[in-house]
């Protein structure tokens, strides 16, 4: 083997990339390209562990597709080869940047997730209130954000705690890939779907998470990906912590406010993960239960048209009402429970 930093050693380790690869089919054992990446496995995974340590390694084009809800969005695919890398890649990297992460910031990361957000969203309103009487809330998202990312700014975020150079060389692989400009400066979009994109964005907007607890010194603030909530008594204290924000992203990751950011007092909800969030209360969105009723009937129909199973329509079904008992309602259970049944 070829002398390579630490880190890079342990991605390219043969057991890392084995455990790349179970984690990609998890979920996933029967599909096509992994029934036939797996009849030769051990042969695969040596093949693509030489190029990796020779450094000769690309990735393969994207496949997009188109999904419309809850908004339009394009979703990147990498082949199977690619997704293991990734695997590879944050098996090793992911607890080094976990450490790096605010408490308060709840996406990609273990025990975490939009549940414990939604819990702790709980757990401030009530100290806020406790605080001031009356509370307000901004409520931000930015403006594309997956599509705004800057490849060079986002390499800079990562070589300031991966020191490895072979490892950065892997991240600029994959950054890159070879649907992007590598010498265009404003070269941008990280690829929905991908889990070094994932990833990515979280650590990209770290640097953001850093300015608003240690710059701006706010307390109530919780982040999942691009959307994030700051809770305070002052009204006029939120607008001028918005425009401090919106400055630092626009200066520093070359990223803007969506314009449907807003400041409002919380007895109105907080509208955030998924659920309207009060202090002693939790609902389900309108927009969710929307969306559960036409994918179930999509579901059901698919089902007894013979193109899904049972279990894909249950996991499907079981997955919303876990969603469901986390809000104070019965609406979206029945939905859920309507639909199981009619699909027997």
């Amino acid at each position: 083997m070829k002398r390579h930093g630490n880190l890079y050693q342990k991605i390219c380790d043969f057991e890392n990339l084995d455990l790349a690869f179970y984690k990609v089919s998890l979920g996933r054992r029967y599909y096509g390209d992994i029934l036939q990446f797996k009849d030769v496995l051990e042969e695969n995974l040596i093949r693509l562990q030489r190029e990796l340590i020779n450094k000769t390694y690309t990735p393969s084009p994207y496949r997009t597709f188109t999904l419309y809800e809850p908004k339009k969005r394009t979703i990147y695919v990498s082949p199977v080869k690619d997704r293991i890398v990734h695997h590879a890649i944050m098996n090793i990297v992911e607890p080094i940047w976990d450490k790096l992460f605010i408490y308060d910031s709840y996406a990609c990361r273990k025990d975490k997730g939009t549940h414990a957000g939604v819990s702790r969203t709980v757990e401030f309103l009530r100290r806020a209130q406790q605080t001031w009487g009356k509370v307000y809330c901004l409520k931000c998202d930015i403006t594309k954000f997956f599509p705004s990312i800057n490849h060079h700014r986002m390499l800079q975020v990562i070589s300031q705690k991966i020191k490895c150079k072979d490892t950065l060389w892997l991240f600029e692989q994959i950054i890159f890939n070879n649907t992007f400009d590598r010498n265009d400066p404003e070269s941008k979009n990280m690829p929905i779907g991908n889990l070094i994109s994932q990833w990515g964005a979280n650590l990209y907007l770290n640097v953001l998470d850093q300015y608003i607890k240690h710059c701006l010194k706010t307390k109530y603030y919780i982040r999942y990906m691009d959307d994030f909530l700051i809770l305070d008594g002052d009204r006029k204290e939120l607008h001028r912590l918005k425009r401090e924000i919106s400055l630092f992203l626009n200066n520093h990751l070359k990223l803007g406010l969506n314009t449907k950011s807003d400041i409002y007092p919380v007895d109105r909800g907080i509208d955030f993960l998924g659920y309207r969030i009060w202090h002693n209360n939790i609902l389900l969105r309108k927009s969710s239960l929307i969306r559960a009723t036409r994918r179930f009937k999509k579901l059901s129909k698919a089902y007894k048209e013979g193109l899904i199973n049972l279990s894909d329509v249950k996991c499907s079904l079981f997955s919303w009402l876990g969603h469901c008992q986390h809000a104070n309602v019965k609406r979206g259970t029945n939905l859920c429970l309507k639909h199981l049944v009619l699909s027997r």
